[in-house]
């Protein structure tokens, strides 16, 4: 799967070019239902990226970002070699949580759309814990 910079579509969300290669299709050469949560959660990591904080110096803090629930709609297939657009956007925020709004897209046409609920935890603990204030106020920012 090879991945693009990452580009704001606005203020509030971001968006990851990701190629579909053979590795990440079923027999059929239609991508496998799984691997849709790995393009998903590779572009909620540069999402945090694009916004100043890197997942390797968060761990080194003792902070952590665990996905809690998930929900999507499957609408349309992605095929081998589709070029395909994952946008990400913050829907909500508490404080030691937040809750994304993700879309799948090729050429401007819907295949995908997840809501997904992330926890921030302690990762030694394995405990939910309160997000950082710099994190939590960047987040607010994007609402």
């Amino acid at each position: 799967m090879q991945t693009r910079a990452l580009d704001h579509d606005s203020r509030q969300s971001s968006r990851l070019a990701i190629r579909v290669y053979y590795e990440d299709t079923d027999a059929g050469g239609v991508v496998y239902y799984a691997n849709y949560l790995r393009f998903l959660e590779r572009a909620r990591t540069e999402f945090l990226r694009v916004h100043g904080f890197e997942q390797s110096a968060l761990l080194a803090q003792g902070i952590a970002f665990g996905v809690r629930s998930f929900s999507a709609e499957y609408l349309k297939p992605a095929r081998l070699d589709d070029e395909l657009s994952v946008v990400s956007a913050i829907e909500s925020l508490g404080r030691a949580q937040v809750f994304f709004d993700q879309r799948i897209e090729r050429g401007g046409e819907l295949l995908l759309h997840a809501k997904i609920r992330v926890a921030c935890f302690d990762p030694s603990r394995g405990k939910a814990q309160a997000m950082p204030k710099e994190i939590h106020d960047k987040f607010r920012i994007l609402l």
